[in-house]
């Protein structure tokens, strides 16, 4: 299946917050997600739509936020 990167509208992302932290979300085009530090999640992006649910979002790793 073909993944489609679709660009996040830039004063979209300036607006959006985690809506666990109420904290800033950074934008990875690569894996199409808004990761959120704080809350240690990675927020889905489906055809250009943040899906900005708890449930939907993964953990992230130490890993992936440098620990």
């Amino acid at each position: 299946m073909t993944r489609y990167h679709y660009p996040m509208d830039t004063r979209l992302l300036e607006l959006l917050v985690c809506p666990v932290t109420k904290g800033p979300l950074q934008y990875d085009r690569e894996k199409q997600e808004l990761t959120s530090r704080s809350a240690r999640l990675a927020y889905p992006v489906r055809d250009g739509i943040p899906i900005l649910l708890e449930n939907e979002a993964r953990t992230l790793t130490d890993e992936e936020l440098g620990l």
